[in-house]
């Protein structure tokens, strides 16, 4: 009797599991990494412009960091991680939070549920701020850590949210939503 052609289904399940997981995998990180917001975008130098006043730079602040949040926090775990290299230990410290990071915050499809209760981002993000941060403080690197913050907190963020235009920036509901702390609902549009 002869198997040709014949297509071995025990033995094939075991590696067929393991290349749908890489390859949902695959999958997750483009997607993940496709919704952010584009660089170029973020990064278009004709958007810079000096705010009127201290009204406006408040405003502009609010919607670029409800509209580049992902990004901007993807520029401020990098300036950590530029700042610990010289600190093994911390740095490996840093590499599991930033695998935390990826499957809890950036490369998640649906929402995080805990207790049959779903989380909201800002909270995830919080949470793992924290987090990472008080890991990382253990590992005695606070100048490190503090610096690091500063700069990308306060000069990287906060200038490029206070001096780039939203003009061109349209944001969705649930995302005015985030920074206001109103949740937008259909009915009072209507109202």
């Amino acid at each position: 009797m002869t198997t040709y052609g014949t297509i071995p289904t025990s033995s094939s399940a075991v590696p067929s599991s393991k290349l749908e997981y890489i390859s949902r995998a695959k999958e997750r990180i483009k997607a993940g990494l496709g919704s952010r917001r584009p660089w170029r975008v973020m990064l278009d130098i004709h958007s810079i412009k000096l705010p009127s006043n201290f009204h406006e730079a408040v405003t502009r602040v609010r919607t670029n960091i409800a509209y580049f949040r992902m990004n901007y926090a993807m520029i401020v775990l990098f300036i950590i991680f530029l700042s610990l290299l010289w600190h093994p230990i911390s740095l490996i410290v840093f590499i599991v939070m930033m695998a935390t990071w990826l499957f809890l915050y950036f490369l998640r499809d649906e929402p995080l549920m805990v207790f049959s209760r779903t989380i909201d981002d800002r909270v995830v993000l919080i949470v793992l701020s924290v987090l990472t941060i008080v890991f990382l403080l253990l590992t005695d690197v606070t100048l490190n850590i503090v610096v690091s913050l500063l700069v990308g907190l306060v000069v990287v963020v906060g200038l490029h949210a206070a001096f780039r235009k939203t003009d061109d920036l349209f944001l969705d509901e649930e995302a005015t939503g985030l920074m206001t702390g109103v949740a937008a609902t259909p009915s009072s549009s209507s109202t």
